[in-house]
């Protein structure tokens, strides 16, 4: 009898083998539109169906104010977006950085920090509640640094790290504790129906690195910790994601953290040889993602994918994985492509 995506994910994170090797998707708001064209799909969930991905259901609280916020081009950190046309489709870019001029601790603490108050959680109760248990359930994500970048300005969040790191200490500070109790608020509210959530935070780039080991572990591990502790104790699995070329910190992850399913692979990369990080960690976790998008499915042929998808089961035949591209499919990448990885998927797994 073939199992549910939600029990094929569980199948893997108990240690066992399901069905078949599981899928998931990721991809820009434009590809998805194009599939469901391409393909015929009255909706999202028939697009799953259709492809016979593994996708995880998302759920999430409301935001809803008590006052109207001071600024209303901004989000709740008080960060605007404008929007990025790079030909094939649009992104939000952060432009206005709120902290951008904060120069001492009481600056930070100035700000106007949001607060899980403002928040509704009922709509995941109802969500999880109306749920049949067909799709596994995903919850929150904590990705500090990302949001530190947004507050503060890229370049200038780097220089923190090394030449202000009590303003570090001290946006990180406020960052943790909002996240903290809005997952637990989240996970209350989920009722012990939801299985996974994100742990996150781009620790490498394309040829190495974003950091060094002394500074991630003193800026980012000690709250990835309590982040992912906070999960466990409401039997909520942790994700990771970290971009680009990120082997240095994965014994930390592993076994500081505690994650159970690292995305995306992006094998390319120093260090991240698919090959070695299944000899060297394939028995602790779950490899997610892998199919190259920067190359393969974004410019290779239909025979390239199948054989990047036929290699990649052969690399990890020993390992548990779920296939999936190895970061969002962009507008570049054609509908036969997306096509044939999860055909050549099912075909072989």
């Amino acid at each position: 009898m073939a199992m549910t995506p939600r029990e094929r994910w569980m199948a893997l994170l108990a240690g066992q083998r399901p069905d078949r090797i599981p899928t998931d998707y990721q991809a820009t708001p434009e590809v998805t539109a194009r599939l469901l064209r391409d393909l015929a799909c009255a909706d999202e969930e028939a697009l799953w169906r259709r492809l016979g991905i593994d996708k995880r259901k998302m759920v999430e609280p409301q935001w809803r104010p008590a006052r109207p916020p001071s600024d209303p081009e901004a989000d709740m950190w008080g960060i605007r977006y404008r929007k990025a046309d790079y030909g094939s489709g649009v992104y939000d870019e952060p432009w206005h950085h709120p902290l951008a001029d904060a120069e001492t601790v009481e600056d930070v603490h100035a700000h106007a920090w949001p607060s899980p108050d403002d928040f509704d959680y009922s709509p995941i109760t109802r969500a999880v509640e109306e749920s049949d248990g067909y799709w596994p359930i995903h919850a929150g994500c904590f990705e500090p640094f990302l949001l530190y970048g947004y507050l503060r300005g890229l370049q200038t969040a780097f220089e923190d790290l090394a030449l202000r790191p009590e303003l570090a200490e001290a946006i990180l500070a406020h960052i943790f504790e909002f996240y903290y109790e809005h997952h637990r608020r989240i996970f209350e509210a989920g009722r012990g129906r939801i299985d996974l959530t994100w742990v996150a935070e781009d620790l490498g780039a394309q040829t190495g690195p974003l950091m060094s080991l002394a500074t991630y572990r003193r800026f980012l591990l000690p709250n990835q910790i309590k982040m992912a502790e906070l999960a466990r104790s409401f039997g909520v699995h942790v994700m990771y994601h970290t971009d680009g070329a990120a082997r240095t910190f994965l014994p930390d992850l592993i076994d500081r953290v505690g994650i159970e399913i690292l995305n995306p692979i992006q094998w390319r990369c120093p260090g991240m040889e698919r090959e070695g990080l299944v000899r060297d960690f394939g028995e602790r976790i779950i490899f997610h993602g892998s199919i190259d998008n920067q190359r393969t499915l974004a410019f290779g042929t239909v025979d390239d994918v199948v054989a990047e998808v036929r290699e990649s089961v052969a690399i990890y035949r020993n390992a548990r994985w779920i296939c999936a591209p190895c970061h969002n499919l962009q507008p570049i990448t054609p509908t036969e492509n997306i096509v044939a990885l999860y055909e050549t998927i099912h075909a072989l797994g």
